[in-house]
């Protein structure tokens, strides 16, 4: 008996031991844990701010419109020319009697330009060049060996097409404000995903709130259960009562399931949107927030409120924008339906001689002068394809307008029903939350009659689950009115200043 006492209380320590080595976790352990973080909703927009990949994305877009702004405004830029050509012609007709050689001419040229498009269409060039001419044979002529030189500046001014800053900038123009509807876009994904996390932090906390009613309904049911098991222990109950609320509380079970699922996909939806991370170790992080406080009930006004929606809202601003650029295409268009009509001209000085520096001290010294005007008329016979795109151009326009037009009024019943919403929200508010607070005292009565005898554990299981739905419809509620709050703000366009942040648009 001693020795299979002492067998016992080996095996007792032995398993003691291995309790206690199960309850030490290893640093294995320790990493392998989930990392659990507490967010406010300001932390959430922050980070959202700084890592949402959507706001990444749209950043870009602003600064490819830059880009191409930079591309446009290239066409001022002066361009540096400069050329070298050799070219040998033989004269089989003219031949050297005493080398029997054809004459053979050889130029060679040198030329070095400066040109480029100024903002009223003048097209100038400032360039000069060199030319050798040389002829071997003697027969007809003696030999020569010659060099002409020449600098000037000429130049092209359109005077119907293509004329003044309105055509000539017009691609920068349109370019311009592309950048400013990106720049518009890009606080408009801003808003758009600040809204997002704002409702997804929400719906956390909506999900973390019927958890917390579901486990609530499950202790009820089993406080029940240990009830009525005493009561049919000391013959005051009957065994169909411990089983049904034995069977009750088992399918509580399937609710709590239900309520941690949903908080692991809110979880999910928000870490989605306020980290960069793509690896698995963003499904190990746990995120505990804090419980937003219900804000006041708020007053809000649509038609006032819509005057302020045009200034703020950047789909507006878009669109404005779009028949802005729509209406600088249209002018440009109709000028190209005007014929080419150019005003050309050069000035500048010549110099020749056998020498090639003397040449081009002539240059120099301004000795010779050459200077030329004119005028150059095209007509386009029918213009075909001028007018096809000034036809288009002008319908662009219209369609733009027409947009703008039916924006305005889709703005409209969109704060209509945003306030709308914000409206019944409150509402629900109030009505399930006394509808909640009734449905707590029935249960209360149900309970006493029971435990009194008069009551039925059908009833009380009965009203738990009434209760449980009432508690559920209220988290509901708020969860609604404070995602409607968001919504109205986004609809107005004025989420940043309703959340006191500034947000630099990317360069």
């Amino acid at each position: 008996m001693f020795i299979f006492r002492r067998s016992i209380a080996l095996l007792l320590f032995i398993g003691s031991l291995a309790a206690l080595g199960a309850q030490t976790p290893s640093p294995e352990t320790e990493k392998a844990k989930p990392l659990v973080e507490k967010l406010t909703l300001t932390d959430a927009i922050q980070r959202a701010l700084a890592k949402n990949y959507s706001i990444k994305r749209s950043a870009f877009d602003v600064s490819i419109a830059n880009a191409r702004v930079t591309e446009q405004l290239g066409i001022f830029d002066p361009k540096l020319s400069g050329s070298y050509g050799y070219n040998t012609n033989e004269n089989p007709q003219v031949i050297d009697p005493l080398t029997g050689m054809p004459s053979t001419a050889r130029n060679e040229t040198y030329s070095l330009g400066l040109g480029g498009l100024l903002p009223w269409g003048l097209n100038y060039s400032v360039s000069a060049n060199s030319a050798n001419a040389r002829d071997s044979s003697g027969i007809i002529a003696p030999r020569f060996d010659n060099f002409a030189s020449f600098a000037g500046i000429s130049g092209r001014q359109p005077l119907l097409r293509d004329f003044g800053f309105g055509a000539t900038t017009a691609q920068i123009r349109i370019a311009m404000t592309g950048r400013n509807i990106s720049e518009w876009q890009f606080r408009q994904s801003v808003i758009d995903n600040i809204t997002r996390v704002i409702f997804a932090y929400y719906d956390l906390a909506f999900a973390q709130a019927t958890l917390r009613s579901v486990l609530g309904s499950r202790d009820l049911t089993a406080q029940l259960v240990d009830e009525n098991t005493k009561r049919f222990q000391i013959g005051n109950g009957s065994e169909f009562d411990v089983t049904s609320a034995r069977a009750r509380l088992a399918s509580k079970e399937d609710g709590i399931l239900q309520a941690l699922q949903g908080i692991k996909e809110s979880e999910n939806a928000l870490k989605a949107l306020i980290s960069d991370d793509r690896t698995a170790r963003l499904l190990d992080w746990r995120i505990e927030i804090e419980l937003p406080s219900l804000p006041p009930v708020a007053l809000v006004n649509p038609s006032a409120d819509f005057a302020e929606a045009l200034k703020k809202r950047p789909d507006y601003q878009q669109a404005l924008l779009s028949v802005r650029s729509s209406d600088i295409n249209r002018r440009y268009q109709r000028n190209q339906l005007l014929p080419r009509v150019d005003l050309v001209g050069s000035y500048g000085y010549n110099g020749y001689d056998t020498d090639r520096s003397v040449s081009q001290r002539m240059v120099r010294n301004s000795d010779y002068h050459a200077f030329s005007y004119g005028v150059q008329v095209t007509v386009p016979i029918a213009s075909t394809s001028e007018r096809g795109r000034y036809r288009a151009a002008k319908l662009q326009l219209r369609q733009t307008e027409t947009e703008l037009q039916g924006l305005e009024q889709s703005i409209v019943v969109n704060i209509g029903n945003a306030a709308s919403r914000i409206e019944t929200a409150a509402k629900r508010v109030q009505s399930t939350r006394a509808a909640r607070e009734l449905g707590q005292r029935t249960l209360d009565a149900e309970i006493k009659r029971l435990r009194t005898g008069y009551g039925s554990t059908f009833y009380v299981l009965q009203q738990q689950e009434v209760l449980t739905g009432l508690e559920i419809s209220a988290h509901a509620a708020v969860n609604d009115y404070q995602k409607a709050l968001a919504d109205y703000d986004r609809q107005l366009g004025v989420t940043l200043e309703r959340l006191n942040l500034t947000v630099d648009v990317p360069k």
